[in-house]
């Protein structure tokens, strides 16, 4: 069991909504606890939905995880580089990388186990096999997987000293004619545990941005991380002011055929983490990226800042 001890700052907030969104617990799964005892307030077992005043003291056991057994499923991926160490895979926009609550199956780790039966680094565990970076659900582009532990180590290594090349394209609200980069700490969001947040405290987070295309409403970046914080780049944009357009969680949302953000991982290189050989991979601009620059006067191929086109 591990322990979460919480200081409520909100007056009048139901018990369980509270304990949701400060902690990883789903409102269902906290109003369980909260039922069976196993959640007090000051002191004291309350029902899901007691209603909390500034200054109550949450002590919750959280139950010990319980990882279930994910299942290889027969679904097509798009590798774009592969041998006896690691692969390089292009995440369609809407896929989960690895299992969840609520996406045990139809992930990318689902179908990596079916299609490299069982060569995958077992370093993260039987829920994320392989995986030693990911990219959001509604993100798409390229991320590594790692075959054995041996690459596993090595790619980790890489990104955790910053020599591992992550660039982005992304669509952001508001025009932009300047490029520039974002240095703001970053860390979980003091009341919303599900949103990470710029925190004076928190870990170290730069993202570098290029202004690709300016078109007054709407800007088109590419964007270097040097570091890979959740959620880095969606925060560092909505801090500076300028949202990933169709970002549910730090923007507006808008436009509302986007479902989900522009944010497309193009370009990665690092050392072969077995071989030492330098690789580098860009993948092209989906469609959905595509449909967003044309219809904000864009283009994939161009570079318009200041109203000049550069090819």
């Amino acid at each position: 069991m591990n322990k979460l001890v919480l200081t409520v700052q909100s007056d009048n907030v139901r018990a369980d909504k509270y304990v949701s969104d400060n902690s990883e617990l789903s409102r269902s799964a906290a109003a369980a606890l909260l039922e069976k005892g196993a959640c007090l307030v000051n002191g004291m077992p309350c029902g899901k939905n007691y209603k909390l005043k500034s200054g109550d003291t949450i002590s919750l056991e959280l139950p010990e995880a319980e990882e279930p057994e994910i299942k290889a499923e027969n679904i097509p991926l798009n590798i774009v580089y592969e041998d006896k160490d690691l692969l390089v895979v292009n995440k369609p926009k809407g896929m989960v990388v690895h299992p969840a609550p609520g996406h045990y199956s139809g992930t990318l780790v689902n179908a990596l186990m079916y299609h490299c039966k069982d060569s995958l680094s077992g370093i993260n565990g039987v829920i994320r096999p392989g995986i030693v970076h990911r990219i959001d659900k509604d993100t798409s582009g390229l991320l590594i997987v790692a075959k054995n532990d041996l690459a596993h180590n090595g790619l980790a290594a890489q990104i955790k000293c910053h020599s591992f090349t992550r660039r982005y394209e992304a669509v952001v609200l508001g025009g932009m004619k300047e490029n520039g980069a974002v240095s703001a700490p970053l860390a979980r969001h003091r009341i919303d545990r599900k949103k990470m947040a710029v925190c004076e405290n928190g870990r170290e987070a730069r993202t570098i941005y290029e202004v690709l295309g300016n078109y007054e409403k709407y800007s088109h970046l590419r964007l270097t991380l040097e570091t890979g914080r959740t959620h880095q780049i969606r925060v560092h944009m909505a801090y500076i002011g300028h949202p990933v357009a169709g970002d549910p969680v730090y923007g507006d949302g808008k436009p509302k055929w986007l479902e989900g953000q522009c944010l497309h991982a193009r370009e990665i290189g690092f050392l072969h983490p077995v071989t030492g050989e330098n690789l580098f991979f860009s993948s092209e601009l989906p469609e959905y990226f595509k449909k967003m620059l044309k219809n904000i006067g864009g283009s994939a191929d161009s570079k318009k800042i200041r109203g000049i086109y550069e090819l």
